[in-house]
């Protein structure tokens, strides 16, 4: 046996095999019990997908003990892994140690045997644990039945394997998913000082790599799922993981129950340390997987606990422990962790952000103006927070003459428009303004196209684009609603425009409503009107891309270049103008400002056409 510290502890809250809701994203079909050999791989693992997972396969040591050995669960794994590694992406399975029960010959071989079904099809590690090696050494205990088949040998045709250590019991893998590489360390139960100075000198080596530690004896938990090192843990941390802000995740085995904490290296980072076992469960747990599950975009890992075995039996023929135990969903084996991975890894593999685009590089055929707020743009840019006065112009590099000047609304004091440095990871400048409007009283700044400016009276019959990047404050104090962030100035109603909200509003406008949703109205050229766009709730404190995109025939909006889903059908040709003044900062009503916008604006660019996502002033598209 392994070591239990709370030995008698109920099982967890387990998903009973008459639910029918599947939560492992891994395989729906697996899931709702279709056998595993029913699914066929959708494609080769994509290694440039921000969405990939790590399976993670702990103690099997029961389905290896002597007489009693019984290899088909794990199979059932491996052929879920194997058949799943498309659907759920998944990069590389690590096991944790204590692969058999007694670390003879006769277990060892079924063993070896049992992973070939594994080779060629999921790259994987494995390590060391107690049982394996069958005496109380360390990792320069020499030759042993477990060296024999799970050997550096083993994993030399891998594409991820990396190396191993003279002694052969620890090896290390680099991973390609999510774009980048990640290192996995795979360290013997006992590793000695020798053991440990050739895993710092891995690390040393791949200096950029976000590392993931896995070993068999590093942490234990409680009975709530408190996760605390144990003796040799503490050796490992203070020896290797704390010194190493690389390692942001370690995982073992030995312990259950299972648990996790999070500990602080000397770089003051988190470092997220997770006891992984289910021996003591039903069929020696029956070749039961975590699949961590991450997604770089969202920044989280999603993490679910589950069993291939019983999810590819017939729900209708499961014993009744099998149906407990196809997915586990206490708090220590389904979550989440939120992690900001630019941010954790910044200290070791910062981002380097893209410079800034030259103006002349951003302006495809078509555009009739282009704003920006450094100092090819703004002659007023200075350090940030600096007050941007009024009368202060920001420049039309498309030289088409549409420069526009600051506005001070009311009796708005001088800080109601800054200069900002902020900006858009993919904004061609590096800077923007920070508008502070508002209500009670109204106050605002707003930057105005000169009379007789282009802007002013372009109808855009064959279709346009208008794309600005926007940031909402965080928190989002104070009532806003139906802020301006662009418009043309004029009544609708001298249009002749009447079916809409009212013959007050402007022709066109770009506002956000109360909720924060996006809200784009606009009255065509060609008809009384008013086809009106709505987004989804914009989030705070975050920079954000928005583009408006007409045809000639239909407007869609976009923001951070996926469509929204609330576009109007209703045809929709050209902007109705009067001649009157484009405008940043504010919406109009019967040609009255109230509030002014609240939050920055970075870059904004009007083209005379519709342009594709791919063109969009991100350089993403």
């Amino acid at each position: 046996m392994d070591h239990v510290h709370q030995p008698g502890l109920g099982r967890r809250t387990l998903l009973g095999a008459t639910l029918a809701a599947p939560a492992v994203a891994a395989s729906a079909s697996l899931l709702a019990g279709e056998p595993a050999p029913a699914l066929a791989a959708r494609g080769p693992f994509d290694p440039g997908s921000p969405r990939f997972a790590i399976a993670v396969l702990p103690d099997t040591q029961y389905l290896f003990d002597a007489d009693s050995s019984d290899p088909e669960p794990l199979k059932a794994t491996f052929r879920y892994l194997a058949q799943s590694r498309a659907e759920a992406n998944i990069a590389f399975m690590t096991h944790l140690g204590d692969v058999t029960e007694h670390g003879t010959e006769e277990e060892i071989s079924l063993a070896d045997q049992t992973f070939r079904t594994l080779d060629g099809k999921v790259p994987y590690s494995v390590l060391a644990g107690n049982h394996d090696i069958r005496s109380n050494t360390d990792d320069q205990r020499g030759d042993s039945a477990y060296l024999r088949a799970f050997g550096p040998n083993r994993y030399a045709g891998m594409p991820t394997f990396g190396g191993a250590s003279p002694d052969g019991y620890h090896s290390f893998h680099v991973l390609s998913a999510g774009g980048r590489s990640w290192l996995v360390l795979a360290l013997d139960w006992r590793a000695s000082d020798r053991g440990l100075q050739w895993a710092q000198g891995v690390l040393d080596a791949h200096p950029t790599l976000p590392a993931i530690l896995t070993t068999h004896d590093l942490a234990w938990a409680d009975g709530a799922g408190q996760g605390q090192l144990s003796d040799h843990g503490r050796r490992l941390w203070d020896r290797l993981i704390r010194g190493n802000d690389q390692i942001f995740l370690t995982l073992n085995g030995h312990y259950w129950p299972p648990g996790r904490t999070v500990l602080t290296n000397d770089a003051g980072h988190d470092v997220h340390v997770h006891v992984v076992n289910y021996q003591d469960r039903y069929y020696g747990g029956a070749g039961m997987i975590r699949l961590y599950s991450f997604d770089l975009v969202r920044k989280v890992i999603d993490v679910e606990t589950f069993a291939p075995w019983f999810l590819a039996k017939d729900p209708a023929r499961r014993a009744p422990l099998a149906a407990e135990n196809v997915e586990l969903t206490g708090p220590v084996d389904r979550f989440s962790l939120e992690l900001d991975f630019p941010a954790r890894f910044a200290g070791f593999a910062p981002v380097v952000p893209p410079a800034p685009r030259p103006p002349a590089t951003v302006l495809p055929r078509g555009t009739v103006a282009y704003w920006r707020f450094d100092l090819s743009g703004l002659a007023a840019a200075g350090t940030a927070g600096t007050p941007v006065p009024a009368g202060a112009v920001a420049r039309d590099l498309t030289g088409r003459g549409n420069d526009l000047t600051v506005q001070l609304l009311h009796a708005s004091p001088p800080e109601t428009l800054t200069w900002s440095p902020e900006h858009h990871p993919g904004q061609p400048a590096h800077a923007s303004l920070r508008f502070d409007g508002g209500k009670g009283p109204d106050r605002g700044a707003v930057l105005r196209a000169a009379p007789g400016a282009p802007i002013n009276s372009m109808s855009f019959d064959s279709g346009y684009t208008i794309e600005a990047f926007v940031k909402l404050p965080d928190p989002f104090v104070g009532d806003h609603a139906w802020m301006g962030i662009l418009s043309w100035e004029g009544r609708a109603g001298d249009a002749g425009k009447t079916s809409g909200w009212s013959p007050d509003e402007p022709t066109c406008s770009l506002n956000l409503s109360g909720e924060r949703f996006l809200q784009y109205v606009v009255y065509p050229v060609d008809r009384d009107a008013d086809p009106t766009s709505w987004s989804h709730a914009l989030p705070v404190g975050r920079w954000m891309h928005l583009a408006v995109v007409n045809d000639g025939r239909h407007t869609i909006v976009y923001v951070d270049g996926s469509k929204i889903a609330r576009n109007p059908t209703q045809p929709s040709k050209g902007i109705t103008t009067l001649g009157k003044p484009f405008v940043l900062g504010g919406t109009q009503f019967a040609e009255r400002f109230g509030q002014g916008f609240y939050g920055w604006i970075g870059d904004v660019r009007i083209a005379a056409r519709a342009l594709r996502p791919a063109e969009f002033l991100t350089p993403a598209g």
